[in-house]
């Protein structure tokens, strides 16, 4: 709840510091980006981001984030719920490698991934006999992105879990409600908004991720090269102005993308709490 800035002193100065740390970090850059790709025109801007390639690797990145954050909303919240409401033996060991990707430098990760789904690999030796070939694939891109995304869902909806009153959940039992009806009309409306704040965060991780999938997608042009690696390639190629108008187009998707998450996230706290009341 917001408190009133004429009852909370220092005002001024706090406001202050937040524009301009903002603006440093944030405004400034993404403007700084905008201005350089508007160096292009409009006519090379639309022909650099429609080319084959790249547009290959925008349907990569994003159905890829996208197929990851979903992955990592469902396990993620099964994983929270059992960190949650069991006791087990080495409940916090697991607990610990929830985190392990957050303090995981993303290179170290790409190169873990790819030796254990290589096909000599542990879990590359489990799949090969399926005809599943990970590394130098988009499945590959995808499990790189579900590695990296799943700390945001559990640790969102963990502490929900925690604060859940378990006595609604036993109320409703007594009332005869069985417990998928306990956990499709109790639980889940409850912790629905956090998941989607986890989806979200997860969905925006995995747009902008680079070291952990440069090892295990293999690079391929249209077919396993992500949006961030093609950014890093017209960088080195000295053609700014294409990686910046690339970032660009990126930005505005990523941005959209996260507006409608973020209103779907609204709807539900808003039902959720015509519900409640």
């Amino acid at each position: 709840m917001a408190c009133d800035r004429r009852l909370l002193p220092g005002f001024g100065p706090a406001l202050g510091v937040t524009v301009l740390y903002i603006s440093v970090l944030v405004v400034i850059p993404i403007a700084a980006v905008f201005a350089k790709a508007a160096g292009l025109g409009w006519v090379a801007f639309w022909e650099t981001v429609r080319t084959p390639r790249v547009m290959a690797a925008y349907r990569l990145s994003i159905v890829a984030s996208g197929i990851s954050a979903c992955i990592n909303a469902v396990c993620g919240l099964l994983v929270a719920w059992v960190l949650v409401r069991y006791d087990f033996f080495g409940k916090s060991l697991m607990d610990s490698l929830v985190d392990l990707p957050f303090a995981l430098p993303t290179a170290v990760g790409g190169v873990a991934l790819t030796t254990a789904w290589a096909p000599t690999g542990v879990l590359g030796r489990l799949v090969r006999p399926l005809g599943v070939q990970a590394v130098y694939t988009r499945l590959g891109v995808v499990i790189a992105l579900t590695f990296i995304g799943l700390p945001f869902v559990v640790r969102t909806v963990q502490p929900v879990l925690q604060d859940l009153d378990a006595e609604v959940e036993e109320a409703a039992m007594t009332l005869g409600a069985g417990r998928w009806q306990v956990f499709r009309r109790v639980i889940l409306p409850t912790v629905m908004p956090a998941v989607w704040t986890g989806f979200a965060l997860a969905l925006a991780r995995a747009l902008g991720e680079y070291g952990t999938v440069v090892f295990i997608s293999g690079n391929m042009p249209l077919r396993t090269e992500i949006v961030p690696l093609l950014i890093m390639t017209k960088m080195e190629q000295f053609d700014y102005a294409g990686a910046t108008a690339i970032g660009v187009m990126m930005l505005l998707m990523s941005f959209v993308l996260l507006l409608v998450i973020n209103t779907l996230q609204w709807r539900s706290m808003r039902r959720h709490g015509s519900k409640s009341s």
